[in-house]
């Protein structure tokens, strides 16, 4: 994968945040401000595209990927839920992504919804597949999480432990530390098959980060190329 395609992709996703935020001040729209930008959508648009682009080189049609925000998985414990990337491989689910992000300055207030939602949309898709939801191929499940570089991200944070102790890996962790914990466990409990970290800012000329190489996109797209492989081979 052209690292220079994924740091395109990565600036675009601040640019339309911005985009969309100045779009919506300007109407007038109660939500504007930082609201607007994270319910704007279409933020993750291009690294999406980069994904789905990814699946294509690997051997699959086009017509088999879907990004539309209207891609809906059907669940166990709920009927149906939106992922944004999804792939069909000969009328089975072959792939499904999941893209977050998180913006500042609350990021305490963010980080236990988003574990939540990774874990939990996971879990229903593991147990929709066990049902016989998806056909009898198990499905590959990715997770896309972007993180605001920001210094309320890289600084440690304090845990409160009132009646037990946490895991001693919290000890002195950072936000960003966080994420690469729950990235990193959400692929070592097996919830998914592969999870990809990126810190950035707003600002163009700082440069974009990948905290850990496990959780690189170079990685990442290197699971979805051997997953790829490996069904179409099963294939022929």
């Amino acid at each position: 994968m052209n690292q220079k395609a994924f740091e395109k992709a990565v600036r675009s996703y601040w640019t339309v945040r911005t985009s969309q935020r100045d779009r919506q001040m300007k109407s007038g729209k109660t939500d504007a401000g930082l609201r607007s930008a994270v319910t704007g959508g279409a933020q993750m648009d291009a690294l999406a595209e980069l994904l789905a682009e990814t699946f294509v080189d690997a051997g699959f049609s086009s017509e088999t990927i879907y990004r539309a925000t209207s891609v809906e998985l059907p669940g166990y414990y709920r009927p149906e839920k939106q992922w944004d990337l999804v792939v069909i491989h000969e009328d089975q689910l072959a792939a499904a992504i999941e893209f977050k992000s998180q913006v500042g300055p609350s990021f305490g207030n963010n980080f236990n919804n988003r574990a939540e939602e990774a874990i939990g949309s996971a879990t229903d898709v593991w147990i929709a597949y066990r049902e016989g939801r998806f056909g009898s191929t198990r499905p590959w499940l990715g997770y896309f999480f972007l993180l605001e570089e920001h210094a309320k991200s890289t600084k440690p944070v304090a845990v409160r432990e009132p009646l037990f102790n946490v895991d001693d890996v919290f000890a002195g962790a950072s936000y960003r530390d966080r994420y690469e914990i729950l990235c990193r466990r959400l692929v070592l409990e097996r919830l998914y098959d592969a999870a990809c970290l990126v810190t950035s800012t707003a600002d163009p000329e700082t440069p974009i980060h990948e905290p850990a190489m496990d959780l690189s996109f170079e990685n990442f797209t290197a699971q979805i190329r051997g997953r790829a492989a490996q069904l179409i081979r099963e294939s022929d």
